[in-house]
């Protein structure tokens, strides 16, 4: 099998519009993204976040249908 690269797609300018990357690449940049949007979250206990796991949030609306 042959090593997967990045491709740029262009429009008719030749100005880059998209680009395809591996999979496990694009998992890796999300992971990242996330790190950084969560960067300045307060930080809880290990203790705490079980706590959070084990009891759903009441104040979050879950979509139905």
């Amino acid at each position: 099998m042959s090593a997967l690269k990045e491709h740029s797609i262009t429009d008719e300018h030749g100005e880059g519009v998209a680009v395809i990357l591996p999979l496990h690449e694009e998992e890796d940049l999300h992971d990242l993204v996330v790190a950084a949007e969560r960067r300045n979250e307060p930080a809880i206990t290990l203790k705490e976040m079980k706590k959070q796991i084990q009891t759903p949030d009441q104040h979050i609306s879950r979509p139905t249908g």
